[in-house]
């Protein structure tokens, strides 16, 4: 038995953020898949606020991804996910902030979207987004290297990668490509789809498109 359980939904992507990190780490655990339907009793006795992910290290309990994901970089320091400057440490977790509070939200309202307005608002802001990223992040940050902060991979990039993953559905029932002139972006989602840690727990596009259908409600052709 491992040291560490984390407690999971595979149709989840703060939940896929912390599964990315424990595969890049390649550390030990055992996955217990929650149904966020149908919550086993004494669920909240590991996840207070009933939802994954939430691990747990031998007699700890840590819940919310991005403060998951910290936990674990430290504990487990190889491979490191942070720079190692202060200023570096500080981008990161600013652009982790970013994702949480603009990009993630953001999204989610285009593919949750009810009528046209509000998807034609849905899609100005994630352009926003996208482009911010493409400019402010992989323009300054990346250099000629693969990833967020360049040539290493860092928790910002598995902060980002599950909501890529699942573009597909985005795509699918909202017609919202990633924009061609955003080639950062483009490039940089390619550059961690071949990840190994990536790959390892990836599903098809397929998979995305039937499991969000339920959250993607069609919206009314207008008359």
């Amino acid at each position: 038995m491992a040291d560490i359980k984390i407690y999971s939904a595979v149709v989840c992507p703060y939940a896929h953020r912390t599964r990315l990190v424990l595969q890049e780490k390649g550390i030990d655990f055992d996955l217990i898949e929650i149904d966020l339907q149908n919550k086993p009793e004494g669920f909240t006795e590991v996840s207070p606020y009933g939802k994954v992910p939430a691990i747990t290290h031998g007699q700890n309990r840590v819940w919310e991804s991005a403060v998951i994901n910290e936990y674990l970089n430290e504990i487990f320091p190889n491979p490191p996910l942070l720079p190692s400057s202060s200023i570096g440490k500080a981008q990161a977790r600013i652009w982790i902030d970013f994702a949480n509070t603009r990009f993630v939200p953001a999204f989610s309202s285009l593919l949750r979207s009810k009528d046209s307005q509000q998807e034609e608002e849905a899609k100005k802001e994630l352009y926003k987004h996208l482009e911010f990223i493409e400019n402010e992040a992989l323009g300054k940050l990346s250099g000629e290297g693969p990833y967020w902060f360049g040539e290493s991979i860092s928790l910002v990039d598995f902060t980002f990668f599950p909501w890529f993953e699942r573009w597909a559905a985005l795509k699918h029932y909202r017609g919202f490509s990633i924009p061609s002139e955003f080639t950062r972006v483009k490039q940089w989602k390619h550059n961690l789809k071949e990840r190994a840690s990536v790959k390892a727990i990836a599903h098809s596009k397929e998979f995305y498109i039937e499991r969000y259908a339920k959250f993607a409600t069609p919206v009314p052709v207008a008359v």
